[in-house]
């Protein structure tokens, strides 16, 4: 398994990006796959998850209305696309997977078994 963000940048505040997570080695059908983020000095946060159990869903209410996350099967990649982007935005960004069980969708990391590098995130006021 294997779990490959992209798309990270600096950007100002209100600018937009679009993170993807390339992922190898399992079936989305299988897999819940998370965005987390962690901000210098913070622990990490979970932020949106989705799976084909659930569908999307939203664990931050900072987020809402400004960010998105998608999915292709067909490319095996899920997506998370950030609008309105404020300095608090800051931080580095995780796409980890766990598989499906009794649960889909964690808000706790340590129920994710799979983690790529992660993608930096910054916004500039």
């Amino acid at each position: 398994v294997q779990l490959v963000e992209s798309g990270g940048g600096l950007v100002e505040a209100g600018g937009s990006l679009r993170l993807s997570c390339a992922a190898s080695g399992f079936s989305f059908d299988d897999y819940a796959i998370g965005w987390f983020r962690q901000a210098p000095g913070k622990e990490r946060e979970v932020v949106l998850c989705i799976s084909s159990r659930e569908g999307s869903k939203y664990y931050q209410d900072s987020v809402k209305g400004r960010f998105t996350i998608s999915s292709s099967n067909a490319k095996n990649k899920v997506y998370l696309q950030m609008n309105s982007l404020k300095p608090e935005d800051t931080a580095v960004y995780y796409c980890p997977a766990r598989p499906l069980g009794l649960t889909s969708c964690h808000y706790w990391d340590h129920f994710y078994d799979y983690w790529g590098q992660g993608a930096q995130v910054t916004v500039s006021s």
